[in-house]
């Protein structure tokens, strides 16, 4: 199993422990804001394909390119003055910008999918000082098994890759608890491609520029773009306002909910309702409910405004018909 290094235990043991593997091209599971990312040098070719091996990724589907700040991510992406405001109010933060790769930037072409587009974030705390040590970009998917629900802990990740890569970095539970947001920043237009830690409408308040919505089958030009996503074992039913025989029981708040003594397990994301509680809950929950032995999980009503419309997505997406429902 993976050596865990607690970093408020000791943080320059887990810089030093993590540079030398990333270096070496090994893959390292890393704290960010958002989730837990397994991260290897998004230049090195052979770590890209050993992230999705790890993960068991499809290799259609893209990789964040994580950077150290603004000025590194300006040597592989082209920022527009567009794209540059959004970095300068919104980074470091859970924001990803999907921008033009320049060429010959040095970004392993299967870290973009082959795409003539790369996705950068610069993310809060640690693992920005992990790059900057590193001193090279990282890919970081979440440290889970492709289509998953994300990990929030070291213990998420621990059971579920820890017999796949060395080394977990742990700092305590992921502060947001869903992904960032990924934007598409073509001229003025912005697209959204996956909604997360930063509400579209902070993005919208900003620029003045009201934000495009894509289908939710369009073409995959970014992470978390499936159709099926973040998906638990246990299949998953949203909105729900009555509890089936042998269901888990995801509460917001505290909703009306026919034969709810019949839940065989209760679970609360928030019991005031607080959606930014409940987006750094929600994978968590989702887990505890999916080991609970659950049949299947209801979920009830949850907001759209604000991160709230992040969780909706990824509810969604857990939610959706599975490749192997149509085997």
């Amino acid at each position: 199993m993976a050596r865990i290094i607690d970093i408020s235990r000791d943080e320059n043991l887990a810089l030093a422990e993590g540079r030398r593997l990333l270096v070496a091209g090994e893959l390292v599971a890393i704290p960010t804001e958002t989730v837990y990312g397994l991260a290897g040098d998004a230049t090195d070719g052979a770590a890209i394909q050993k992230i999705y091996a790890a993960k068991n990724r499809p290799a259609f589907n893209p990789l964040i390119c994580h950077m150290a700040d603004l000025a590194m991510a300006e040597r592989y992406a082209d920022f527009s003055p567009l794209a540059r405001e959004l970095a300068e109010a919104f980074w470091p933060g859970p924001l990803t910008l999907v921008l033009p790769l320049k060429p010959d930037a040095g970004i392993a072409p299967a870290a973009t999918a082959g795409l003539r587009t790369v996705a950068v974030r610069v993310p809060r705390g640690f693992a920005g000082r992990l790059i900057a040590e590193a001193d090279r970009p990282l890919a970081a998917p979440s440290a889970n098994r492709s289509g998953r629900l994300s990990p929030t802990t070291a213990q998420h990740v621990e059971a579920d890759l820890g017999d796949r890569l060395e080394l977990i970095i742990d700092a305590g539970p992921s502060i947001v608890g869903v992904e960032s947001t990924i934007l598409k920043v073509e001229d003025d237009t912005i697209t959204l491609l996956r909604p997360g830690g930063i509400p579209a409408e902070a993005v919208e308040r900003l620029t003045g520029f009201d934000i495009v919505r894509p289908a939710m089958s369009g073409a995959i030009e970014a992470p978390g773009m499936m159709a099926s996503h973040y998906a638990p074992d246990a299949a998953v039913r949203l909105n729900a306002t009555h509890v089936e025989p042998g269901e888990a029981l995801i509460l917001f708040g505290a909703p009306e909910v026919g034969n709810a003594e019949g839940a065989h397990v209760t679970l609360q994301l928030s019991e005031t309702g607080d959606t930014a509680e409940a987006a750094s809950r929600l994978y968590d929950v989702m887990k505890q409910a999916d080991q609970s032995g659950a049949t299947s999980i209801a979920v009830t009503p949850i907001p759209h405004d604000g991160i709230g419309e992040a969780i909706n997505d990824r509810l969604a997406r857990a939610a959706a018909p599975r490749p192997e429902d149509n085997a």
